[in-house]
């Protein structure tokens, strides 16, 4: 499959991970954590470079794919803290993942997408008897997977 094809896969599965949370925040009341917020910020923001990289051709693709990676493994880093250590604590305020998105003020912007409203311990839930956060994790890497490929295809 061409690298153009790879990045629109890239962004329908981090736009529709975002969707996803939002409808488990919305209608089934599923309060984000900081780590959660943390990891929609990240999906959303490897969705807008893989549509970028959708337009673009040649090395441009190929960083915007690198960039995808990046982002990806710090998802996945994310995913895992977050139900490692977060979850196992009752307050995750001050965390990194805290202060990144208070931060880059994007709670303040958006708040009903990426505002807190809810304690690590309060947000461990579980969806099909798997750990949320381990759904975000499997996607993360298959989005970091596929961002290899858009990677690989730009160099042809």
């Amino acid at each position: 499959m061409p690298a153009r094809a790879w990045s629109i896969l890239v962004a329908l599965a981090c736009f529709a991970a975002v969707g996803a949370a939002l409808v488990s925040q919305h209608l089934f009341d599923m309060q984000p954590c900081p780590w959660c917020i943390l990891q929609r910020l990240i999906f959303a923001v490897i969705g807008v470079l893989a549509l970028l990289a959708a337009l673009l051709r040649g090395v441009p693709r190929a960083l915007l794919g690198a960039g995808m990676l990046l982002l990806a493994g710090g998802g996945a880093a994310a995913a895992a803290y977050q139900h490692f250590v977060a979850a196992k604590s009752q307050s995750c305020n001050l965390t990194l993942a805290d202060r990144i998105v208070s931060g880059i003020g994007v709670d303040r912007l958006l708040p009903e997408v990426f505002e807190v409203r809810a304690s690590c311990a309060d947000a461990a839930v579980n969806l099909a008897g798997v750990p949320y956060e381990f759904w975000s994790l499997g996607l993360f890497v298959l989005v970091g997977a596929m961002a290899l490929l858009v990677m690989l295809g730009a160099r042809r």
